[in-house]
């Protein structure tokens, strides 16, 4: 067991959408393999889920079941801290500090930002100031490591650029996060588009397979992945779509390269897709049951966040008064 010497990891999700596999073998099946080894702290980021509208009664019930699916995929409660980002108030508070000694450029070259507003005829100021709230979630927790996907290294590097500002200008405060970060597991692709990353926000009813999919639908959803033109798989020319149903087999079964070969090598893709269905449904079978096990009575999962809240609630605290003194804020006396 880790001891008060090793690092604090934090990491979290957004409660939006539905959880796809691509969120399990890439985050979730990792911060199950390596909580035992820090401090860890895992954070339902529901401030940073409102930066679009959201329905208040829908997001309340992802929310906990978030919660949920964080400990059936093996987030151990008793071990790790869980908890929701809102219900500690230094977050945002955090955040107000970082955005005033953030500049405006930092957070200009941001590419989801741009990648956004590109997409939508207008954004919120939330968006554009995301990641100084993002860098408030580890940086209060002092957190040294923070497993992430590719898609939100930059604003790992921010967060390391803002604690090293903050640092230079009111003296050494945060610790800096490292970059040589744990593996973030599998990179999942889209079913219906295997040159794009699997994303909860994408369109189209084939892109993703979610954690909660029935089997019947797991196999639908797989008999239609785009694989390429050859008859066959042919590991010396891999294919996308193959490729990406061949990681997903990997991830699931724990198979490395010389058994996968051995197997898959000139077969036709339909047995392929047989045997991918049949080990992710064997995967994701003892989560979905342990979901429904935790989601029949939330009480549960609202006593574990709770605890997590009074478990999290103190270091913030000490951090925030910490911040409050070397920036100059009024502190009764």
């Amino acid at each position: 067991m880790p001891n008060k010497a090793s690092p604090v990891l934090f990491s979290g999700m957004q409660p939006t959408g539905d959880l796809h596999i691509g969120n399990y073998l890439g985050a979730l099946k990792t911060w199950t393999a390596i909580q035992y080894d820090y401090r860890p702290i895992y954070c339902v980021v529901d401030y940073h889920a409102i930066t679009v509208y959201q329905e208040p009664k829908a997001l309340q019930e992802k929310i906990e079941e978030m919660a949920a699916l964080y400990i059936a995929a093996g987030i151990d409660p008793e071990h790790s801290t869980i908890f929701v980002q809102s219900t500690i108030p230094q977050h945002v508070e955090l955040a107000w500090v970082f955005s005033c000694v953030t500049p405006v450029g930092w957070l200009s070259r941001m590419t989801q930002f741009k990648t956004k507003t590109e997409q939508q005829e207008s954004v919120g100021t939330g968006l554009f100031v995301y990641p100084a709230l993002m860098a408030a979630d580890i940086l209060l927790y002092q957190a040294g490591v923070v497993p992430v996907g590719d898609d939100q290294t930059q604003h790992l590097e921010l967060t390391r650029d803002i604690a090293g500002r903050f640092n230079s200008l009111y003296g050494e405060t945060f610790v800096v996060p490292k970059t040589e970060l744990p593996s973030v597991g599998a990179r999942i692709m889209g079913l219906d588009d295997p040159t794009q990353k699997m994303s909860k926000s994408a369109p189209g009813s084939n892109h993703s397979i979610s954690l909660l999919d029935s089997p019947s639908r797991i196999k639908k959803l797989i008999g239609r992945a785009v694989t390429d033109t050859k008859p066959a798989v042919d590991f010396n020319d891999l294919g996308e779509g193959v490729a990406n149903l061949i990681t997903i087999y990997q991830a699931c079964s724990g198979a490395d390269n010389e058994e996968t070969r051995e197997v898959f090598s000139g077969v036709q893709y339909g047995v392929l897709k047989k045997a991918v269905t049949e080990a992710l449904v064997e995967k994701l079978e003892p989560l979905q049951k342990k979901f429904r096990d935790l989601t029949a009575d939330r009480d549960v999962v609202r006593g574990i966040l709770r605890h997590g809240t009074e478990r999290a609630a103190p270091i913030a605290e000490k951090t925030m008064q910490a911040v409050r003194q070397k920036v100059g804020l009024y502190m009764h006396r």
